[in-house]
C-alpha cells in the first residue's frame, strides 16, 4: 500500500515539475523566426551557411576562374563540371580559358572542398537558401556569364618584367 502512494506523488511531483518548466517557457523571449512572413525583414541566416556555389563577376563582366579543373577533380559526387577550350594569344601562344562552367545544385553535398581548394578564389558560397523548384532540372545551372572573361592579373607597381 505504501509502494501504491508513493507512486502516486512521484507522479504528482513529476507532473508539476513538467509544468513549472512549461510555465517559464510561456513567459521566455520566443526565438522562432516567422518564415516566410520576414524574410526580408528580420530574418537572419548565418555567413558560414552554404547554399548556393556561385561566381562573382566585376563590373566588366570578368571572372578569376583559370578553368583548371582543381574545383571538379576534388568534387566528391560530379556536381561541377569545368568545360575548357584551347585559343591562341596574339603572340601565338596557346591558351586555356573557360568555356563553361556547369553546378548541379540538386546533387552538391555543400561540402565545400570546392571552394577551399580553388587557387583563384573563383567560386564561393552565397547563403540564398531557397532553392526549391519543382523540376530538378531548373537546379542544374552555368556559372560563368555569357561573353566574360578571366580577370587579367595586374602587374605590381615598380616591377619590370
Amino acid at each position: 500500500m505504501k509502494q501504491y502512494f508513493l507512486g502516486i506523488f512521484t507522479a504528482i511531483k513529476s507532473l508539476l515539475t513538467g509544468m513549472g518548466e512549461t510555465w517559464k517557457e510561456l513567459w521566455t523571449k520566443k526565438v522562432t523566426q516567422e518564415y516566410p512572413e520576414n524574410r526580408k525583414t528580420t530574418l537572419f541566416v548565418a555567413d558560414r551557411w552554404r547554399a548556393v556555389l556561385t561566381m562573382p563577376h566585376d563590373e566588366n563582366n570578368e571572372h578569376a576562374c583559370t578553368a583548371c579543373g582543381i574545383c571538379q577533380s576534388n568534387c566528391p559526387n560530379g556536381t561541377i563540371q569545368v568545360i575548357s577550350k584551347m585559343i591562341e594569344t596574339e603572340d601565338g601562344k596557346k591558351k586555356k580559358i573557360l568555356d563553361a562552367y556547369l553546378y548541379d545544385l540538386g546533387s552538391c553535398t555543400f561540402c565545400n572542398l570546392c571552394t577551399l581548394t580553388c587557387p583563384s578564389d573563383a567560386i564561393t558560397f552565397s547563403n540564398n537558401f531557397e532553392n526549391a523548384v519543382y523540376n530538378r532540372e531548373n537546379l542544374k545551372e552555368q556559372l560563368n556569364k555569357e561573353g566574360s572573361k578571366l580577370r587579367e592579373k595586374k602587374k605590381p607597381e615598380g616591377v619590370l618584367c
